[in-house]
C-alpha cells in the first residue's frame, strides 16, 4: 500500500480508554479479563494432543485442557485470540497498514532480528507459562483487579526492559547520529 493511502493512528489516550472498555465488557459479560498465552497454549495442546493423546491424557494438567474428548480450542480464550488475529488484520486492511515486513534497524540484519524476536518470544513464553499470564493478562486484567503480584510483575518486566535496553540499543541506532 502507498504511504499516502494510509490513515492516521488512533489517538493513544483514545486507544487507552477504548481498551479499557473492552476489558470492562470482558469482565462483565465473561467473569474473565483478556490475555494471549492461555489461547496459545490451548492451540499448542491442540497439536499436541493430534499427535500424543496418550501423553496429554496422562498429564493431569493438559487433560484438563484435551483429555479424552474434550477439546482444547472450545474455550472462550482460543476464541478470543482468533478475534484478535482476524481483528487486527481487518483494521490493517481498512487503514491501508497491511504489509508484510521485517522492522529493524540499520544496524542488525533481518536474520539476527528474526533469531532476536525468536529468542525474546520464548523467554516470555516461559515466563507466560511460569507466572500463569501472559504481559497483557498479569498488565490489564491482574493490573485492573489491582493484584500484587501484576504490578510485581509488570514493574520487573519494564525494569527488565530498561535494563537490557542499553545492552541492545546500538543495533537500533542509526550511526549517524
Amino acid at each position: 500500500m502507498k504511504p499516502s493511502t494510509q490513515k492516521a493512528y488512533l489517538n493513544p489516550y483514545l486507544g487507552g480508554i477504548l481498551l479499557g472498555l473492552v476489558l470492562f465488557i470482558s469482565f462483565f459479560l465473561t467473569g474473565n479479563g483478556l490475555g494471549a498465552s492461555g489461547g496459545l497454549n490451548r492451540f499448542v495442546v491442540f497439536i499436541e494432543d493430534l499427535f500424543a493423546a496418550d501423553h496429554v491424557n496422562q498429564i493431569p494438567y493438559l487433560a484438563s485442557m484435551a483429555g479424552g474428548t474434550v477439546n482444547p480450542l472450545d474455550h472462550w480464550i482460543f476464541i478470543m485470540i482468533v478475534g484478535i488475529i482476524g481483528g487486527g488484520s481487518l483494521s490493517a486492511l481498512l487503514n491501508g497498514r497491511f504489509k508484510v515486513e521485517t522492522r529493524k534497524g540499520p544496524r542488525i540484519s533481518v536474520p539476527t532480528r528474526l533469531a532476536m524476536a525468536f529468542l525474546g518470544g520464548a523467554i516470555m513464553g516461559y515466563g507466560a507459562r511460569f507466572a500463569r499470564g501472559c504481559t497483557s493478562g498479569q498488565a490489564m486484567s491482574g493490573g485492573a483487579v489491582l493484584s500484587v503480584g501484576s504490578w510485581t510483575f509488570m514493574f520487573a518486566v519494564f525494569v527488565g526492559a530498561y535494563a537490557l535496553a542499553w545492552f541492545v540499543r546500538k543495533l537500533w541506532l542509526d550511526e549517524r547520529r
